[in-house]
């Protein structure tokens, strides 16, 4: 998969359209580095499938402004687990 870029671009972008998925986890399911699904689909995705491109632009742009809440959850979490005195 790593020497089709192009298509991977692609299958990539569609995944994320499907499931709303951050770059992390898309990247985790790909078993490729959180880096290198950005270059994808912010770079190679926006010439190979435009209409596409904008599409995932959108969810990954619902994702970065939904973070901090994530961030916000995950933390609340970690903390209920550690017993109290």
């Amino acid at each position: 998969m790593n020497r089709d870029y192009k298509g991977r671009a692609v299958v990539l972008g569609e995944y994320i359209l499907d499931t709303g998925a951050t770059v992390r986890a898309a990247a985790k399911v790909f078993k490729v580095s959180k880096s290198t699904v950005h270059k994808d689909v912010s770079e190679r995705l926006k010439v190979e499938e435009p209409e596409l491109y904008l599409q995932v632009k959108a969810v990954l742009e619902k994702n970065k402004s939904e973070r901090h809440i994530r961030g916000g959850m995950a933390t609340r979490e970690k903390y209920k687990k550690i017993p109290r005195p």
